[in-house]
């Protein structure tokens, strides 16, 4: 049951995430942002976003250091749209998995293209 709760608030705050970073978030630093899933402890005291953002290096760096700088605000956004006794602390992470994915992917391609 408990799990079942975890999982539903990870599942909003992902959404209301992805539509506080597009349309209220005004910091130039922050690009074109994914929000990939977010994990929500069992007390629903800390959660952690998982981001992918489009661009090199430099543009990913910067993003973060938005997203950390307004972490504040978006938290109280986070607060006003989900009713929760306590807002959670929020933590972003650069998701590795799509990279991982392609590296794997243009590997793929490598070795078919051996074959050929």
């Amino acid at each position: 049951m408990a799990n079942l709760r975890v999982h539903r608030v990870a599942e909003q705050m992902k959404k209301e995430m992805s539509d506080i970073i597009e349309h209220r978030l005004k910091d130039p630093r922050v690009g074109f942002v994914t929000v990939t899933g977010v994990d929500v402890t069992g007390d629903l005291q800390d959660a952690t976003v998982y981001i992918s953002v489009l661009g090199d290096e430099d543009k990913k760096t910067a993003t973060l250091e938005g997203l950390t700088k307004a972490r504040g605000f978006i938290r109280s956004e986070i607060g006003k749209r989900i009713r929760l006794r306590k807002t959670p602390e929020i933590q972003f992470k650069f998701d590795q998995s799509i990279e991982y994915g392609s590296h794997i992917d243009k590997l793929i391609n490598e070795l078919h293209r051996k074959d050929d």
